[in-house]
């Protein structure tokens, strides 16, 4: 059985992405167009799709590291801070961003709250699970080796 361990992340991501935008409770909230992902960004995003593939970081992390809180996401989302002359510190990404991914992902039944954090539903791992499969069975074309996994 492959997993979301046995393919690439940014691979598992983009693909991951794609599914997202058809699915209703994924939106791209009025307010996103305005924001920076934390306070160690100059800018906001380029990318018009930002929110999407931020969203399916998130419950790939979630499937992963889960159950996870929104200050260890923050945490994971950050970056290095600019201080002028001083050094760089650590800086935490925007919690607004990680919240609001998650009340989607829970409202479309993939993510769900416990006491301990947010974890990863049956129907989340399924996505996430036969995603890996396909995109294994798309690496093996190229790599026949890889088709012992299958």
């Amino acid at each position: 059985m492959v997993t979301v361990y046995d393919v690439p992340p940014n691979r598992l991501i983009d693909e991951l992405k794609e599914e997202l935008k058809n699915n209703d409770d994924i939106v791209y909230p009025e307010w996103a167009k305005f924001v920076k992902t934390g306070v160690h960004k100059e800018e906001a995003p380029m990318q018009k799709d930002w929110w999407f593939k931020r969203v399916s970081a998130i419950l790939r992390s979630v499937y992963t590291n889960g159950p996870i809180g929104i200050s260890k996401l923050k945490g994971k989302y950050g970056g290095r801070q600019a201080k002028g002359v001083r050094p760089k510190h650590a800086a935490k990404g925007s919690g607004s961003i990680i919240r609001e991914s998650l009340q989607q992902l829970e409202k479309a039944g993939l993510v769900e709250k416990t006491d301990e954090g947010r974890v990863i539903t049956s129907k989340g791992q399924s996505l996430l699970d036969n995603l890996s499969h396909e995109i294994m069975k798309d690496m093996a074309k190229d790599n026949p080796e890889l088709s012992k996994y299958l």
